[in-house]
């Protein structure tokens, strides 16, 4: 049986993905490993620290020890040390983003992101604009930082996290398509498709599970 480590940096992030495996493939075994200190010690911090990339890489080993055949993150404020991850290891290893930013990507024009999480903007725009370049796309990109919504969800309060998020989305309106940062906005996608009908609203389980599947079969 295929196993997948799910690496998290915050329990909100964890039912989103193991909800979105379920729905697209529900065979893999998954191993979740949880550490919402990375959240805590990356918010206090300006960038990624040694220490910070040392607790990846030391993620990364220990996902190898028991046999995991594609190492999965769900934490979008660390992407230069999960590519390091990539680097060190031979099994296939995603950051939570990339698939979406692709579909965003080939979709062009200027596309919204929001985000719960404030310090994971910075590195989520330089990481997209990095593959938009790369795919030679002329896409823009337009970022909002939703306040209050990340303490209402770790509050227990997923509706009020939606709603935020939702009224936050209609500033972002105008663009081709609005993206959803963090995994644990996944479930208010919802909602913004009622509110924006005429936008696509991507979020990150559904395109990380369908780009992991397809380079575990390849």
């Amino acid at each position: 049986m295929t196993r997948i480590a799910l690496i998290h940096a915050t329990p909100a992030a964890v039912e989103p993905i193991r909800t979105a495996f379920a729905q697209d493939w529900p065979e893999p075994d998954l191993v979740n490993l949880l550490d919402d200190s990375l959240s805590r010690d990356r918010a206090q911090t300006p960038g990624l620290t040694a220490a910070l990339y040392d607790r990846f890489d030391a993620l990364g080993r220990y996902a190898l020890s028991f046999g995991a055949d594609g190492i999965l993150f769900t934490c979008s404020a660390f992407g230069p040390a999960i590519e390091r991850v990539a680097q060190s290891v031979a099994v296939p290893v995603l950051k939570p983003n990339e698939a979406m930013f692709a579909e965003a990507i080939a979709i062009g024009g200027t596309i919204g992101m929001l985000a719960t999480f404030e310090p994971s903007i910075a590195s989520m725009a330089a990481e997209f604009e990095a593959d938009a370049a790369k795919a030679g796309a002329k896409v823009t990109l337009q970022s909002k930082f939703v306040l209050d919504a990340m303490a209402a969800l770790l509050a227990g309060k997923r509706d009020q996290h939606d709603a935020l998020v939702a009224q936050a989305a209609t500033g972002l309106a105008h663009c081709k398509a609005i993206m959803l940062a963090q995994f644990s906005m996944a479930p208010a996608a919802v909602l913004l498709r009622r509110r924006l009908p005429d936008v696509p609203v991507l979020t990150s389980p559904g395109a990380a599970v369908a780009a992991m599947r397809k380079r575990i079969m390849r």
